[in-house]
């Protein structure tokens, strides 16, 4: 009889790392997605069945080898992948959400059609901190459309917010087929057209490229959104942008990678924790945009605590319209004498807090009227979850329990 390793929902996180140990979910493992060169249909497989021992018919049956080429959707949302520079020198002086992505993505043709069936939806054209929670919304359900064909979809975006982009749709989308978020450091070029006068240096054409490829794989089927710069797969929950311009921005914390692309090679050493509901209706939030209007989601803000830091924020917070608010506290999630009154005085009218660290890495356990512990998420996606929480939900015991399941899933085994 076969281990059977299966998320339990109360579990502490450090259970993780005896799992990981475990034969199922042994080292890491790399196979290889195609060998040839033209535009000629490939089929992408895998050199070993399942090598990281995922107990699921659903992920089997997605990464089984295939006779055909995958279909994947980019939904493009612009970002410094998008831009154009002042000049092929630069990296700095250029402007956000330029180039549309189907001139992008010819530019990567004929290697592109080798990978994958590869069409393109240009949601908007913008810089990342310039959407709105509305937008998200929508980004949402044009993702949750483009899945309804496609094998998978790639979503860029600027890097700016990109973890929260990519932990809002992993909390939001409504299939299990995979998503990969993917953006640049650098912009793609300073020509008329993407075809022309590159930017010397530039991340952008290889992270599109290799998104697509991580995207046709299959291989992150199950796991969620993930994030693919720099040649890195990292859980979108994990994740965390780190330096405003260097191209390994994008780190995973105590948690590491998923894995890595490397040429036509997919390595991966561990997935999230929800993959092993993936055969399981328990794999979905219950956060389904569908059942919500976007300009019926909750105002939901965040507030940091330093030396002698005064209750103003909250209070202005509180007082324009506020359901929800996230602290960013010192060291395990402590705030300052004022901000604590300032707290009490909105639980004490309904508004739901989240207890974070602003420290960048460990969690905050901190709980009490009103008051939800965010574990180790950064307070940027504590606020999405306690936003969608408070949509969907009157009952604070209930958020409770989804920032137990959805915010630290871990796993365990039985």
């Amino acid at each position: 009889m076969p281990t059977v390793i299966a998320l339990t929902r109360r579990t502490i996180a450090a259970a993780t790392a005896a799992v990981v140990g475990t034969a199922t979910l042994a080292g890491a493992v790399g196979w290889n997605i195609a060998a040839e060169r033209n535009p000629a249909p490939v089929s992408i497989q895998a050199a070993g069945t399942n090598p990281l021992g995922i107990q699921s018919a659903a992920y089997e049956q997605a990464t089984a080898p295939k006779h055909r080429k995958p279909k994947v959707v980019v939904v493009a949302t612009g970002g410094t992948m998008a831009g154009k520079a002042s000049g092929r020198d630069t990296f700095t002086n250029y402007r956000a959400g330029t180039f549309l992505m189907a001139d992008m993505l010819d530019t990567l043709r004929p290697e592109l059609d080798a990978v994958a069936d590869v069409s393109a939806v240009q949601f908007g054209n913008a810089g990342s901190s310039g959407y709105t929670i509305e937008q998200f919304h929508a980004l949402t359900l044009a993702v949750e459309e483009a899945l309804e064909d496609a094998d998978a979809v790639v979503v860029t975006t600027g890097t700016d917010t990109q973890e929260e982009f990519a932990y809002w749709l992993d909390l939001t989308v409504r299939s299990k087929k995979p998503v990969i978020t993917s953006g640049s450091m650098r912009p793609w070029g300073a020509g008329d057209g993407p075809d022309s006068d590159l930017v010397f240096g530039t991340d952008a054409p290889a992270n599109l490229y290799n998104a697509i490829k991580v995207a046709a794989s299959q291989q992150t089927y199950c796991f969620g959104t993930v994030l693919m710069l720099n040649d890195e797969i990292q859980a979108a929950r994990d994740v965390t942008k780190t330096n405003s311009y260097r191209t390994d921005t994008f780190q995973s914390r105590e948690y590491g990678v998923l894995g890595w692309i490397d040429g036509d090679t997919i390595t991966l050493g561990r997935a999230p924790a929800r993959v092993l509901d993936c055969d399981s209706r328990r794999w979905y939030t219950p956060f389904d945009l569908s059942d919500v209007d976007a300009e019926d989601l909750p105002k939901v803000e965040i507030a940091m605590s330093y030396q002698q830091a005064g209750g103003e924020a909250i209070a202005g917070f509180h007082a324009a319209g506020a359901t929800g608010i996230v602290t960013a506290g010192t060291g395990a999630g402590g705030i300052s004498r004022d901000m604590s009154t300032a707290r009490s005085a909105a639980v004490a009218d309904g508004v739901w807090f989240v207890s974070t660290t602003r420290t960048g890495s460990g969690g905050s356990y901190g709980t009490g009227d009103g008051v939800i512990a965010g574990g180790d998420l950064t307070a940027v996606k504590a606020r999405l979850l306690l936003l969608l929480s408070r949509a969907f939900t009157d009952d604070i015991d209930e958020a409770r329990d989804w920032f137990e399941d959805y915010g630290t899933p871990t796993f365990a085994q039985d």
